[in-house]
């Protein structure tokens, strides 16, 4: 090992420490332990009002059939898909209005079931970070979409039409695995239940183990089947068992939060000490991925409430993966067009 692969090892080393520790700080919930809170939700349950607003649909019962009105005062179609029944909505009101008088006393914003108290827009829960994920959507299949045209109509292909790159279906894979969770993430984001969380969670655990797979495998410039099998095996066993647990058994989301933290890091700490033992002329491409990448994880653990109910810690998580995601695609596409002259002028 090189000097350079020593103290990116090391480096990589404290800031997994330092990444460990920071996972203690994480904010608990505690504003749906509030009795004012729970008060004014009883109470709304029973009245159908806070203060002086109303909900209609709080006159039907949760199977959507009518309480004492007739079929025509029920929320339309395109409002009940996300299903804000007459507790969810009460649940918001009772907290935004908690909130302000929490303001007034000079408190600070606390979680209510697990989340800071957003303010929706147009029907979504968390409008800022629905609108970043779809912008990662774009630019996940905006990456992919370039590397196809690259690899398959820019580059010389073999004489049986394939590609010179070992890793190309690799990175197919990894590109659609990165477009579906996005694509999670902004419904889970629109309207946060049960079926939605599971989604994103499931998506974005399948999406790190099978990154931290192609990291090994590039990294150890493993090509011979039997070993990407070896490799792959128990990281895919692991990641089906935590997905399984997760949908089956029990949705716990700090367990789901340490388990992402710990494969996105594992992943982070291999592609840094290749780029530190490497001669690959993107090389700093791959520098600049790892340390933002690094630090935007510092952000989901560290999480703080959002601002003017709209921008938190993970919103701006998603912010800080826009140009990363950018950045990575392109080093994606510059290791294609390395490895492929490598392997063109080793067959003249």
């Amino acid at each position: 090992m090189t000097q350079m692969a020593r103290w990116s090892f090391h480096g990589i080393l404290a800031f997994v420490s330092l990444l460990v520790f920071l996972t203690h700080g994480v904010y608990a919930s505690d504003g749906d332990a509030d009795p004012i809170y729970k008060a004014c939700v009883e109470q709304c349950e029973k009245t159908g009002c806070v203060g002086e607003k109303c909900f209609q649909h709080c006159k039907f019962s949760s199977d959507g059939k009518p309480v004492g009105g007739p079929w025509y005062l029920q929320e339309p179609l395109y409002l009940q898909w996300k299903q804000w029944d007459c507790r969810s909505d009460c649940q918001y009101h009772c907290m935004l209005v908690r909130e302000e008088e929490r303001e007034k006393l000079g408190g600070k914003p606390v979680k209510y079931h697990g989340k800071w108290p957003f303010h929706r827009a147009y029907g979504f829960q968390e409008p800022v970070s629905v609108a970043l994920s779809a912008l990662n959507l774009a630019i996940q299949f905006h990456g992919w979409v370039s590397f196809f045209i690259l690899i398959y109509y820019k580059l010389q292909l073999t004489p049986s039409k394939k590609t010179y790159y070992e890793y190309t279906g690799l990175w197919h894979i990894y590109g659609i695995l990165s477009m579906n969770s996005w694509f999670w993430s902004a419904v889970f984001h629109s309207r946060d239940v049960e079926l939605t969380e599971k989604l994103d969670c499931s998506s974005a655990v399948a999406l790190l183990g099978f990154s931290l797979i192609l990291a090994i495998l590039r990294a150890f410039s493993m090509r011979d089947e039997a070993a990407r099998v070896m490799v792959s095996a128990p990281i895919i066993a692991f990641v089906t068992t935590h997905i399984l647990y997760l949908n089956f058994y029990n949705l716990d989301y700090d367990l789901n939060m340490k388990v992402c933290v710990a494969m996105g890091v594992a992943q982070l700490l291999v592609w840094a000490v290749w780029a530190g033992a490497t001669n690959h002329p993107s090389r700093l491409k791959l520098w600049v991925a790892v340390v933002g990448g690094g630090l935007a994880i510092l952000l989901e653990i560290y999480d703080f409430p959002p601002y003017q109910g709209f921008v938190d810690a993970h919103a701006l998580w998603h912010a800080t993966t826009i140009p990363l995601t950018y950045l990575w695609w392109s080093f994606v596409k510059d290791d294609a067009e390395f490895r492929t002259s490598s392997l063109l002028k080793k067959a003249r």
